[in-house]
This record gives C-alpha cells, sequence and structure tokens, in this order.
C-alpha cells in the first residue's frame, strides 16, 4: 500500500493490472477481446475478481472486537443459515452453500451480525471448505474466548458439478468444534437444533 496515496488509488492500480490478464487470458483461449460482447468483459471481471477475494483487506478479528458486549448469558447461541459464496483455490470456480455458527458465551457476547461478516471474510478468498470451516472457527474461539464454538458448512462445489466427475447433486459438509462442543451430549444439542438444514 505505500507506493499508494490512498485506498481508491491502490484499488484503480489493481484493477487496471488484473484487468491486462485478463484480456491477454481471453485472447489465448482464442477469443477476440475487441468483439463487442467482450469489450468491457476484462475490466468487469476484474472487479469481480477483486470483489470475491475482498477478504484478504479484512480483519475478521476486528470486526468481532468492534461489537463484543459484556454479558452473563451463558446458553447457546445460534446463527444459522449464513450463505457462503467462496471461490475453490485449486481451480477458481464458486462453491457455495450455508454455514451454522453456535457458540457459549464466557462473559461476553457479540453483536450477531458480526458472526455472518467474519463467515465473508474468510470465504471471499481463494479457499478450501475444510480450511474456511477451521479459520472461522479459530477466529471466533481466539477473539470471542467463549466457552465453546461449533461451526458446520455445507457446500456445493461447481469444481464438482462442471468438470471432473460432474456430479451435480454432491454435498459437502465439514465441521469443526472447540471447547464445550467436544462434549458429546453439548455438541449433539447443537447438531439437533441445526438438523432441519442438513436432512
Amino acid at each position: 500500500m505505500a507506493p499508494y496515496q490512498n485506498l481508491e488509488e491502490y484499488n484503480i492500480k489493481i484493477t487496471n493490472e488484473v484487468k491486462e490478464r485478463f484480456s491477454k487470458i481471453i485472447d489465448e483461449i482464442g477469443e477476440d477481446v475487441n468483439r463487442e460482447g467482450l469489450v468491457k468483459t476484462p475490466e468487469r471481471a476484474a472487479k469481480a475478481m477483486l470483489f470475491l477475494t475482498q477478504g484478504y483487506r479484512q480483519d475478521a478479528a476486528a470486526i468481532l472486537k468492534s461489537a463484543m458486549f459484556k454479558e452473563s448469558y451463558n446458553e447457546m447461541v445460534i446463527v444459522k443459515d449464513i450463505e457462503i459464496y467462496s471461490l475453490c483455490e485449486h481451480h477458481m470456480l464458486p462453491f457455495f452453500g450455508k454455514a451454522h455458527i453456535a457458540y457459549i458465551p464466557n462473559g461476553h457476547i457479540v453483536g450477531l451480525s458480526k458472526l455472518p461478516r467474519i463467515v465473508d471474510v474468510f470465504a471471499r478468498r481463494l479457499q478450501v471448505q475444510e480450511r474456511l470451516t477451521e479459520q472461522i472457527l479459530d477466529c471466533i474461539n481466539d477473539t470471542l474466548k467463549p466457552q465453546g464454538v461449533a461451526v458446520v458448512i455445507e457446500a456445493a462445489h461447481m469444481c464438482m458439478m462442471m468438470r471432473g466427475v460432474q456430479k451435480q447433486n454432491s454435498v459437502t459438509t465439514t465441521s469443526g468444534f472447540r471447547g464445550s462442543f467436544k462434549n458429546e451430549e453439548t455438541r449433539n444439542e447443537f447438531l439437533k437444533l441445526i438438523s432441519s438444514d442438513l436432512s
């Protein structure tokens, strides 16, 4: 960021550089980048790519810290059906689905909108679903320091649906648990509460 005067200047510079690369890719796959329908495609694709990877330029822990409140509540808090859109790092094709998050407070709660926001921070990067699950889990655990955290993600991967094995109905589920969710009874309570979403 140092060579640039401000964020806007930086974004313009990066957008132009990515635009040129997309233009070259379109040309090299055999298309005419000057064709009417493609003239603006490199710029659109560059802007889309920077939007879809904006998580690299965001701080998930800072987002959580901005809305932490002292509270004596110590029962399970669940936010489920959080929409996820990410890019597979192996083929740069989308994967999408839902995240379900639970935590048990330990003196602090967090503004509910912040949980979907940190999901977006980590999803808006080149990802694998397994790492995405762990990053969300660890961010909440390390920042909020609750009694326990649970994350379940279910997603469909276009790299499996459009290419390769071409299995359109496959869904991948990943999960992670920390603290009190290692306890079978607590974990099962969480899974039961979200089970309608996993059927």
